[in-house]
């Protein structure tokens, strides 16, 4: 029989519904039903394309012996990380405290107040040297339950003392962003840079989005060609390696090695959305072919791909493929994503649908072609993934365009033919805000109007299903709105959104909504210090408000606020909002400066706020509009219409920079003058 997650909403906890563990979901019931029976809360977090989570899945908690142990001795209470940020950033404090590293899935030990005393990530079914099994750990933990009460609350509450009293996240006291801090900021960056395979540190290697954006924007305001040549080796590399997808678009969470050879295979939307307008932006500003080919690409799988039926983005693409049981069973699987999860009559393996040998490939192609593509892609008997399969690469473009393009696109039919990972279809706000800031801004530099289109509808579907009441919820699915908050990440990614969506379609809702949420963050989010909270003053005590300041794998809920309020201002000449976005940046500034890793999109906000922004309104000239918006300037907003068009009366381009306008200008040329533009459009685009 289905348990207690099987009303969620939430795809990760939609494929625990029919474990034998009689899970609960996280409210107050759950620690109602823990203290009336006078025994621990196991909480378990992680998330629907997270790998180790099914394999933890599969070991322990669809065995139903452990299920027994768990039902009859905890209240075991499983979290969507996604959907609930908040109450995964408190205890992964926890977690981090006392092991020493992080992970999903995360498992916590709490008392039924929710004070936590023990806590750790995987566990394995049976003991391996220096990891107890799960069944160990749950004995271990009922044993001290039921003998060491006394010294386990206390311990408990001890640990809840210190994390509520832990520093709110800041990397010390607010200080003044300037032109030095950021250089500096950028010079330590240089300093973890792989020249040779791009990136910065070791293995394993994540798409360093945020940094990315802040170099761009600092080679635009400082002209340092050391900043856009770590982006465009960067760029390249992940391009050209297996992280990317060469068949049919889209960016894999992160590389096990340091060369992006070998690929986590889950896809993120959050990763595909700002690597989207990274992509973008180096076309912009240097004219790559191959970074417009990779952002055109990765728009049409995040509309293929990740696009719902009504009008947003899915969360993921997961890692694992389920693979049918028994001879033959996968050729009778019909093609298309599972959205349910990992159901039963087959197994689990990770990459199961993108790696290929150099047999499969003639087999689909016939022995030249088959050849030809294993030269081009990398494919060798040895293989570089399990069992002799090599996940494909582009070390360099073929010699022949229409042969490269034939041989992808049969690879591709084929590819679709053998069974599909599962797709987690919720709705998240943050990520739907960060998709439609790309394919909004995309659309208009590219001239592709339904990526428009596909930013639009994604942007109704926030306005009339996740706003309820005037306040964001984070998360829907299939038009159902969940029940958890919006947190601070939703409301400024969705406002950077609406944001570029007003810029590129005319649209005042769009302007009129972004002020009306940022309004809400001001009101229900702000801190002493001129910050931000990550939850809102009437949200859900948990033991500590969250603050994470930290710009990974997304921006901060903070630098992504600080950043619409500074283009707010920009669009609407308000000293109010830009005053607000210098706070933020202020409480950022220590932090960019200690580790700038960590703060990208701090830094290209910053970067921004130091170019002014540019204030850029076309009237009545749409033919200068698309030249206008190829410039580099940070942060620079570009209108035809609205507040900064209102009352020119000559036709032409305006350019202002704090409220102080230049002379308007009426031709190509000027326009790339006065805007530092450096790309040269055909004159039939």
């Amino acid at each position: 029989m289905p348990n207690r997650l099987a009303e969620q909403t939430s795809p990760y906890l939609l494929q625990h519904a029919d474990n034998p563990v009689d899970w609960w979901p996280w409210g107050p019931a759950a620690f109602a039903e823990a203290t009336a029976r006078d025994v621990p809360v196991l909480l378990s977090v992680g998330y629907a394309s997270c790998h180790w989570c099914h394999v933890m899945a599969h070991e322990s908690f669809e065995d139903p012996d452990t299920a027994a142990i768990m039902n009859e001795y905890f209240v075991n209470v499983k979290v969507d990380r996604e959907e609930r940020p908040d109450v995964d950033a408190v205890y992964m404090d926890v977690t981090v405290a006392l092991t020493g590293h992080g992970g999903w899935p995360m498992t916590v030990f709490l008392t039924p107040a929710g004070e936590p005393f023990f806590a750790g990530t995987y566990f394995p079914p049976a003991p391996r040297p220096g990891m107890s099994s799960f069944r160990q750990l749950l004995a271990a933990v009922t044993h001290a339950w039921r003998t060491r009460r006394d010294e386990v609350a206390a311990s408990g509450a001890d640990i809840a003392r210190r994390i509520a009293a832990a520093a709110l996240g800041s990397a010390g006291p607010p200080a003044g962003l300037t032109g030095d801090l950021l250089d500096t900021a950028v010079a330590k960056v240089a300093r973890s840079f792989d020249p040779e395979h791009g990136g910065f540190g070791s293995a394993p290697k994540f798409p360093p989005s945020a940094l990315l954006e802040m170099l761009l924007r600092h080679h635009a305001r400082t002209g340092d060609a050391a900043s856009l040549r770590m982006v465009t080796t960067t760029c390249e590399r992940m391009a050209r390696g297996g992280i990317y997808d060469q068949l049919a678009g889209g960016f894999a969470r992160y590389s096990v090695d340091a060369t992006w050879t070998v690929p986590h295979f889950e896809k993120m939307l959050y990763d595909n959305a700002q690597l989207l307008r990274v992509y973008l932006h180096l076309w912009r500003a240097t004219g790559s072919p191959l970074a417009e080919r990779v952002a055109r690409e990765t728009a049409a799988f995040l509309l293929r791909d990740l696009g719902t039926t009504e009008g947003g983005f899915a969360s993921a693409l997961d890692a694992d493929t389920v693979v049918p049981a028994g001879p033959g069973s996968g050729g009778d699987e019909s093609p298309g994503h599972n959205a349910g999860g990992h159901g039963a009559g087959g197994h689990s393996a990770e990459g199961a649908t993108y790696v290929w040998t150099p047999a499969e490939l003639v087999d689909v192609l016939g022995p030249a072609d088959g050849a030809w593509a294993a030269d081009v892609f990398g494919v060798t008997a040895a293989g570089t993934f399990e069992h002799g399969s090599s996940v494909l690469r582009l070390p360099a473009d073929p010699d022949d365009p229409e042969r490269f393009a034939s041989v992808r696109e049969r690879l591709a039919r084929a590819r679709a033919a053998r069974p599909q990972p599962a797709r987690d279809d919720k709705i998240v706000a943050a990520w739907n805000g960060l998709a439609i800031a790309a394919l909004a801004e995309a659309g208009a530099l590219l001239a592709e109007p339904a990526w428009v289109t596909a930013a639009t509808s994604a942007a109704t579907l926030l306005r009339d299903v996740h706003l309820v009441d005037g306040r964001l919820r984070r998360t829907s699915r299939h038009g159902r709105v969940g029940t958890n908050a919006g947190v601070l990440e939703d409301y400024g990614d969705v406002a950077e959104g609406l944001l570029a969506l007003y810029q590129v379609t005319g649209d005042e809702q769009w302007l009129a909504l972004a002020g009306d949420l940022l309004a809400v963050v001001r009101a229900h989010f702000a801190a002493d210090d001129g910050g931000f909270h990550d939850t809102a003053d009437d949200a859900e005590r948990l033991l500590r408000r969250p603050r994470d300041p930290s710009d990974s794998p997304t921006p901060s809920g903070q630098s992504a606020v600080a950043g619409a309020l500074l283009t707010y201002a920009a669009l609407t000449a308000s000293d109010e909002h830009r005053r607000a976005a210098e706070h933020v940046l202020e409480v950022l500034a220590p932090l960019l400066a200690a580790n700038a890793s960590f703060a990208g999109w701090a830094g290209a906000v910053g970067t921004a706020l130091l170019a002014g922004p540019a204030e850029i309104a076309v009237v009545g000239r749409p033919d200068l509009e698309r030249t206008a918006r190829l410039t580099t300037s940070p942060g620079a907003v570009v209108v035809t219409s609205g507040p900064l068009a209102r009352g020119r009366g000559t036709a032409g381009v305006y350019v202002c920079r704090g409220f102080v306008c230049e002379r308007p200008v009426s031709t190509v040329e000027a326009v790339r003058d006065q805007l530092g533009v450096r790309l040269v459009l055909p004159a039939t685009s």
